[in-house]
């Protein structure tokens, strides 16, 4: 996040949406971020060597997903798409780091989260459609429009879904995380309920959403491991 406000701190400070965060309104300086963004690297690189050869050879790798993300707007439609990347890329380096090898499980998690994360993004960069057409930004939204984008976002939270219920068949789980996948369906078709075309204005209740989808997710799968 510290190098997204780096690279876009100039789109920030024109956008009325975001002109007010902490680089825009000054409350933090360049020079902080940059030693913020370059201290968490080094930690994170460390981490990775302290866990084992593989996770060490991988977290430049990791780490070059998460930036490029920051500048995809300026060069392909496909910006949201990289978000999700980067996002699943975090199971597949857990399953890493705590010593699996092989296996469906992290892929198809990964695809479950990318899917998830990249769904919701759509959403959140349809409000923006018009102010990255007027500064040569591009995205999903701003190649297929609104319309269209609210459709590819709902068909991403679909395959994210059954994603999240084909990991019961694989690793085995039980059906108490079927009925917690269930759930998490429900919540995602109550954010997709939030956004229309024509209206807006409720984003930021999704993304609300977004975070209790996370947090209930994540409590039933660590309830299924432990009854597993």
């Amino acid at each position: 996040m510290g190098f997204n406000r780096l690279a876009d701190a100039r789109f920030d400070a024109l956008n009325p949406r975001t002109a007010n965060r902490e680089l825009p309104r000054g409350a933090m300086g360049t020079r902080e971020a940059t030693l913020f963004v370059a201290a968490s690297s080094l930690v994170f690189v460390f981490a990775a060597w302290r866990l084992n050869p593989i996770c060490f050879a991988l977290s430049p790798v990791a780490l070059a997903i998460v930036f490029w993300y920051s500048l995809a707007k300026r060069y392909t439609t496909w910006t949201q798409l990289f978000l999700g990347l980067a996002m699943a890329v975090a199971p597949v380096g857990g399953w890493l780091a705590v010593g699996g090898r092989g296996g469906g499980e992290p892929w198809l998690l990964g695809l479950a989260i990318g899917a998830w994360v990249g769904g919701f993004d759509v959403l959140y960069a349809c409000q923006d459609l018009e102010f990255d057409r007027a500064h040569g930004l591009q995205s999903i939204p701003v190649r297929f429009g609104v319309r269209a984008s609210l459709a590819i976002s709902r068909l991403m939270h679909l395959v994210a879904v059954a994603s999240l219920a084909g990991l019961a068949w694989i690793a085995p789980l039980p059906a108490f995380y079927l009925a917690g996948v269930a759930v998490v369906a429900l919540l995602l078709a109550y954010e997709q309920s939030l956004v229309r075309a024509d209206d807006l204005s409720q984003v930021k209740r999704a993304f609300d959403m977004n975070g209790y989808v996370g947090i209930l997710y994540f409590l039933v799968l660590a309830a299924s491991i432990w009854k597993a």
